[in-house]
């Protein structure tokens, strides 16, 4: 048995009708899957001690189906939990002092605290918010799925996370505070003080319960905000502080001390490869576990030499820096087998395109495979993008799962479609040329036929 087959067995039910994503399912109230409940849970200030993360996995190991996830923004799930476990499950994890706090989550820069370039200190902000705005976050009101992201101002920031509401740091005491996107799109609608900045985010989410239940940044216009007496400012793209979060590898930190970044193969982990790892990890001088946005974990309190090892150590246990795992640029749902929406195995279908096509992974071409069309592993377009459906696959080409497709391949003949595309991005390329560049040259037009076989 592959491990992909491991982390995902074949369905043997029919997939449920795809719906939109509800609620986000969190420790306390947690999630039907296809293979049992699932829960999720972002620790105070995105930080595990090594020793509770142990803790945490010998509990999936107890009480679930012993599959660990990282999730595309940095939370972590675990799987396979029954109505009678998942209590368990909680209990164990507050046992252990891991804090829980209550929603919105509340993203902060995987490594805040730690590279002397922050501009100020995302925790502290998080606990002023949680403080001063408790009664306007536990607002049933409010939409589960709001996401409120602090940044430091440091070159590692959360530049490229979008979120509903987003402060970023000017200086140690001046904020920006932006609604709906990342730091090139999002709407600025004040800087100021800290105190100021806190109040900004008070008067948003005072909007938004105005206008209704669940209602999320983008339903906020300009009228709206002119109405709150928050008019929009007009920036420049790209114009909000903000640096982009650091990627898996190995990050010194200074002539001794380091962090290692590492990127479970599709998010996903075994807790007995947690535990083992984990024992590396602890007699290496490790400190914390940091989820982080990706899919992907930080490892601190390394010296530069333990860093480099213990990454080498890691690929035995399918964590890698990216450019050492070639499906490194395939997202994937969890698929049939632990989704009961998924038409098919997802990582199946990867391990077929990693033999079958591997001139697709060059790493220049992000691949998206969903097993339907809800597209929860990867909601923004991909270069190429494989939905299943109850006929089998639709195939998008520079879109969402969501989106119409470009070419409808039966179940029977998706490895034949993603092998015609291969031989002809391999024949088409010019030298010197990537997979990602070499398609979107070609572009639909070319592409289409092919994987029609026209």
């Amino acid at each position: 048995m592959t491990r992909a087959e491991q982390i995902a067995p074949e369905n043997t039910r029919a997939p449920l009708p795809a719906t939109q994503r509800g609620a986000c399912p969190t420790l306390m109230e947690p999630m039907r899957t296809g293979d049992g409940l699932l829960a999720r849970l972002r620790p105070e200030h995105g930080i595990f001690t090594i020793g509770q993360f142990k803790q945490l996995a010998q509990a999936a190991q107890r009480h679930g189906n012993g599959i660990i996830e990282i999730t595309a923004r940095g939370s972590v799930q675990v799987r396979g939990l029954t109505p009678d476990t998942a209590p368990i499950l909680a209990s164990e994890i507050g046992a252990a002092g891991i804090v829980v706090p209550p929603a919105p989550v509340i993203e902060l820069p995987p490594l805040h605290g730690i590279f002397p370039d922050e501009i100020a200190d995302a925790a502290v902000m998080e606990r002023e918010l949680r403080r001063d705005l408790a009664l306007l976050f536990g607002s049933p009101l409010l939409a589960p799925k709001l996401s409120i992201v602090i940044d430091d101002g440091g070159r590692r920031g959360l530049a490229a996370v979008s979120a509903d509401i987003r402060l970023c740091a000017v200086s140690s005491d001046v904020w920006h505070v932006a609604i709906d996107g990342d730091a090139q799109s999002a709407r600025t609608v004040a800087t100021g003080s800290s105190a100021e900045a806190i109040r900004t985010v008070g008067a948003v989410l005072e909007l938004l319960l105005s206008m209704g239940r669940h209602k999320r940044a983008r339903d906020i216009t300009a009228e709206h905000l002119s109405a709150a007496h928050l008019p929009a400012t007009p920036i420049a793209p790209g114009s909000l502080p903000g640096g982009e979060t650091a990627t898996p590898g190995v990050h010194a930190i200074s002539a001794h001390a380091a962090v290692v970044g590492l990127r479970p193969r599709f998010g996903q982990l075994l807790a007995s490869d947690v535990i083992d790892f984990l024992g590396l990890a602890e007699r290496a001088g490790a400190q914390e576990v940091r989820p982080a946005p990706g899919r992907c974990f930080f490892v601190t309190g390394l010296t530069h030499t333990a860093a480099i090892t213990l990454k080498n150590a890691a690929i035995a246990y399918n964590m890698f820096a990216d450019h050492e795992d070639p499906y490194g640029s395939i997202a994937v749902c969890a698929g049939a087998g632990a989704c009961a929406s998924a038409f098919y195995p997802t990582k199946t279908l990867a391990e077929t395109i990693a033999t079958a096509a591997p001139e697709l992974l060059d790493g220049s071409l992000d691949i998206h495979l969903s097993g339907c069309i809800k597209g929860c592993a990867h909601p923004r377009p991909a270069a190429l993008t494989l939905a299943g459906t109850a006929d089998g696959y639709h195939l998008i080409v520079d879109g969402a799962a969501s989106s119409l497709p470009d070419a409808q391949i039966a179940s029977g003949d998706i490895d034949s479609a993603i092998q015609r595309l291969a031989r002809l991005i391999k024949t088409e390329r010019h030298a010197g040329e990537s997979a990602g560049a070499c398609l979107r040259r070609l572009g639909k037009g070319t592409a289409t036929p092919a994987l029609r076989q026209e």
